[in-house]
């Protein structure tokens, strides 16, 4: 094999150990909030700074809950057409008057 090749294939392996060992913990440093969220670093010291994303700072680093993360992530759901017909009927069937 040629190093080319070697070097792309360690790349890989290295970016899929961190992507497993990322699996495995729940406090994650910043460049692992990186790799979650897959924001870039200066955006999430803006948030940070703006209090817009739960962390912790410790001795000048941040920190964060993998959790805290995932909830953030996913805490402006958009409803599909379908949901929002479903919950429409829902309430006028229950707010007849």
């Amino acid at each position: 094999m040629s190093e080319e090749i070697l070097g792309t294939l360690n790349a890989r392996l290295d970016r899929l150990e961190s992507l497993a060992l990322l699996g495995a913990k729940s406090v994650l440093s910043l460049d692992e909030a990186v790799l979650l969220t897959g924001l870039s670093k200066g955006h999430i010291y803006r948030l940070t700074s703006e209090r817009r994303i739960p962390h912790f700072k410790k001795c000048r680093h941040l920190y964060f809950l993998k959790s805290d993360l995932e909830a953030w992530l996913l805490e402006s759901k958009v409803c599909s057409d379908r949901e929002i017909e479903s919950r429409a009927a829902t309430y006028v069937a229950t707010h007849r008057k």
